[in-house]
């Protein structure tokens, strides 16, 4: 469920095409608008159709989901590369610790985007 923004009264709105539009960090409601005005930052409305974003807060959701993202990639990319090649440990860190760093800065825009576009498809807001 969503929230019209002209009257703050709860709509109905399909769950999948809001968080694929958040994915995206494009609008949940419009699919034009940004959803972020920086790296991570949710603006204060859309530009576009003018829904406002700040009522939805992931907090630390889109890092939990990152790290269970990341690790489920690199982890077993790791113990692969550790049985058929037995690299040295500096190897291993040159390779892995840019891999993971690079992977998280990639992932969690789209998961916290993903994340809010699916609160406010649901209905879920903050009551500051």
């Amino acid at each position: 469920m969503s929230f019209d923004p002209a009257t703050d009264t709860p709509r109905p709105a399909p769950w999948l095409p809001s968080l694929l539009r958040g994915l995206r960090g494009a609008c949940p409601a419009c699919g034009k608008g940004r959803m972020f005005t920086g790296y991570a930052r949710l603006g204060p409305s859309c530009g576009t159709c003018a829904t406002a974003l700040e009522p939805h807060r992931a907090d630390d959701a889109p890092m939990y989901f990152t790290i269970l993202i990341v690790g489920h990639i690199v982890v077993p990319l790791m113990l692969v590369t550790e049985q058929l090649y037995s690299p040295a440990d500096w190897v291993h860190m040159a390779l892995w610790m840019p891999l993971t760093l690079a992977l998280s800065l990639a992932i969690l825009p789209r998961v916290k985007g993903a994340l809010v576009g699916l609160q406010w498809a649901l209905g879920v807001r903050r009551n500051d």
